[in-house]
């Protein structure tokens, strides 16, 4: 189905953080962007793809597109947590609440409601593309990518491997694990939908043996190279543990390195207490970060310097972390990851520079796409790139944030991105294939 929009459209590119593109015309066919361009060529292009010029859409004055948003660390079994219990650090937290809360997703019928909620949720706060924690549980892990599948949300799913836990009721043998990540591997596969992705999933190095990290490695290679997640320097009591764990290993990352675990498809979230040959690392392998700011300071984790990781040139994308993160918006990971920028900054020299809304936007986007390594289909929208697209309508008469008339158009999109919510998204595109009409589901 031929798609044509006329109005203003906000990405990044590697350049920009912001490029806004005012009158202009996107025409997308098949689910793919083919062309993107000004009035003067409209006429020209639309011939040449065959588009039926009286199909195009006109945006109204406080309306305009953005690319669809990117989470890349979420842990959608966490989701009945959001919002609450949030009062011990980190791995106390787990012990008392996580844990626990994970271990009922055995019961595969409170996980269908659970699932059901946070991919809903998530769909409706503009997550097109999302990085999904599951559990041990594998016939609950697939449960959720068939509802990502259902639901129509581009996704990566991960059926969590832990072989040593306190938790008797929450742990799995190193054979069960590897025999499960396999039989979900297949089973994902078995749905036959590009858009859903199982991933290589150890909770992190306190939770796994080396049996069972070496065993991860092989199969992420074993398959052509999967995606991989996990968690990595995210408080100074876990990184101090997982190194008496591993002595022989003189750094977090090497952990990983050493089992096959940083490729080019692996995604690191937090990564507050990095060291520069963990950088290196991650530079060398291609590794991404995924930077979670409001769990962080939710969990009194502490503050990633995302100024000094940008400049390491390392690919970095932006995570909510249900349920550390209290929101499932990264609206909500892209405002507080512009405070924690700027707290930190206090504490700096004058020539430091917090990181802005922008570059935060770009993040939120371009940069969850490249940690990915879905910045050739999505991020931007790049003639060629799948429209994944979320319609903003600062107008709607519900709308949590006031316009004026004289804003220009990036004042508009902070204002979204610090006001908004999801009643300001009226349009969710993934594939060029619209799943949401104000906030209503067309699955």
């Amino acid at each position: 189905m031929d798609i044509i929009f006329f109005g203003t459209f906000m990405h990044s590119t590697k350049e920009h953080s912001l490029q806004i593109l005012e009158n202009h015309y996107i025409g997308i066919n098949d689910g793919q962007i083919q062309f993107l361009t000004d009035k003067e060529d409209f006429e020209r292009l639309a011939a040449k793809f065959s588009y039926n010029l009286q199909s195009v859409r006109h945006l109204k004055p406080g309306q305009f597109l953005i690319p669809g948003l990117v989470d890349t660390h979420i842990h959608a079994s966490q989701y009945p947590n959001a919002g609450s219990k949030m009062d011990l650090p980190l791995l106390d937290w787990l012990e008392k609440y996580t844990f626990p809360l994970e271990a009922k997703f055995s019961d595969l019928e409170f996980a269908e409601k659970c699932y059901r909620k946070v991919v809903a949720r998530t769909l409706k706060n503009g997550t097109t593309t999302a990085c999904y924690f599951a559990t041990i549980h594998p016939e609950s892990s697939l449960k959720l990518g068939e509802i990502c599948d259902e639901y129509g949300q581009r996704a990566y799913i991960g059926k969590v491997s832990m072989d040593i836990s306190s938790h008797s009721n929450y742990t799995e043998t190193t054979e069960k694990s590897i025999r499960d990540t396999r039989w979900f591997i297949e089973s994902i596969k078995k749905l036959n939908n590009p858009l859903v992705t199982p991933c290589i999933t150890p909770r992190f190095a306190v939770n796994c043996s080396p049996s069972l990290l070496r065993a991860l490695g092989n199969i992420a290679k074993e398959y052509g190279g999967l995606p991989i997640q996990t968690h990595i320097n995210e408080t100074v009591r876990e990184r101090e543990s997982v190194l008496k764990l591993f002595p022989k290993h003189d750094s977090y990352a090497h952990i990983y390195e050493s089992f096959g675990l940083l490729t080019n498809k692996t995604v690191m979230a937090h990564c507050v207490y990095m060291n520069d040959c963990e950088f290196d690392t991650f530079k060398e392998t291609e590794a991404g970060i995924s930077h979670c700011p409001t769990s962080n300071t939710m969990l009194q984790s502490g503050i990633m310097d995302l100024r000094k990781s940008l400049d390491k040139g390392v690919k970095i994308g932006l995570g909510t972390d249900i349920s550390g993160g209290y929101s499932a918006s990264v609206q909500a990971a892209i405002r507080d990851g512009v405070g924690a920028s700027k707290t930190l900054g206090m504490d700096k020299s004058k020539s430091y520079k917090p990181v802005d809304f922008k570059e935060l936007f770009r993040l939120a986007t371009l940069g969850g796409s490249k940690v990915l390594g879905l910045d050739d289909k999505i991020g931007n929208f790049k003639v060629g790139k799948e429209f994944d697209a979320l319609l903003i309508d600062l107008t709607v008469t519900d709308s949590p944030c006031d316009i004026f008339g004289d804003e220009i158009s990036e004042d508009l999109l902070q204002k979204f991105i610090f006001l908004g919510d999801d009643r300001n998204i009226v349009e969710v595109y993934v594939k060029g294939q619209q799943r949401l009409q104000n906030n209503n589901f067309l699955c």
